[in-house]
């Protein structure tokens, strides 16, 4: 028996939610609906599409493989319904955007809201890495990249440039230079972000080249956090210039070795570009 339209359109938002129940509520159906559209879809497949856990649900390879049709679906659905309700005025919906730099996305949002007040938008930072593979395994609707890789599968769009800078308090020593080397930060506290972060990747890049150790690390997950910390006194980090709004009590001083410009893109996949929700967003843009 070949699966039909409803276990694949559930099986995608399972996987777009997080869970069964926010499947259920996000579709306006009951949570066993879900539960036996997937199972009739797993068993007609022959099996498991996704593994279930404590912390909500994982794709099996089978899973991907399947999600990424199911997803294409779900866009064809909403631009079909779009059509047939002739594009109406945008009164309810809800958009996924993650991205791995806050400022250029969180701009954004507030123009969006500011036009469509009633559309909810989830927000998530991640590091590079994760923001990438999201956008790639089709699990938000927009992203707001950093260097984003060129996929056919992607449409591009600039948002803005900016280079490496770092930031210190305004009290430091090194607030007063017009400019400073890799190797000055040598005795200072440096707070980076995890692995998988381009700033992390494009800082090692540069310290090998270099051949400069930077023995006092001090780890943190998120922009925001690292920024406090910077203001907090504990380091001193290195972020592309104005990711924050916030100015008061740091510097921001360019590294002679990291002059080069780095592009934030809007990332869509090109089935979705064109559904409503997503070609606002994209009108919402300076």
């Amino acid at each position: 028996m070949r699966p039909n339209h409803h276990q694949f359109i559930a099986f995608a938002y399972v996987v777009r939610e997080g869970s069964f129940s926010a499947a259920a509520t996000r579709m306006g159906v009951t949570q066993s609906t879900i539960t036996q559209h997937i199972g009739n879809l797993e068993k007609t497949v022959g099996t498991l599409l996704l593994r279930r856990g404590r912390d909500g649900v994982d794709l099996t390879p089978t899973g991907q493989g399947f999600y990424d049709l199911a997803d294409r679906m779900v866009s064809l659905d909403a631009e079909v319904s779009e059509r047939l309700d002739g594009f109406n005025a945008m009164k309810h919906g809800r958009l996924s955007v993650i991205g791995n730099a806050p400022q250029p996305a969180l701009r954004i949002i507030a123009r969006f809201r500011q036009r469509f007040p009633n559309i909810q938008v989830n927000f998530g930072l991640h590091d590079w890495s994760t923001a990438t593979r999201m956008l790639r395994n089709r699990l938000a609707d927009i992203g707001l990249i950093t260097d984003a890789p060129i996929s056919d599968a992607w449409e591009r769009i600039f948002i803005e440039s900016a280079k490496y800078v770092l930031y210190c308090p305004n009290e430091h020593p090194l607030s007063a230079q017009v400019s400073l080397s890799i190797r000055d930060l040598r005795g200072e506290t440096l707070i980076i972000p995890e692995r998988g972060s381009l700033t992390r990747k494009l800082l090692e890049e540069v310290c090998r080249t270099h051949d400069v150790a930077l023995e006092r690390t001090v780890t943190m997950t998120t922009f925001p956090l690292m920024y406090e910390a910077v203001l907090q006194g504990i380091g001193v980090a290195v972020f592309l210039r104005n990711s924050s709004l916030i100015k008061k009590s740091v510097s921001e001083i360019p590294i002679r070795e990291m002059p080069e410009k780095h592009e934030t893109h809007l990332i869509a996949t090109k089935d979705r570009v064109g559904l409503k929700l997503i070609s606002e967003f994209i009108n919402s843009i300076d």
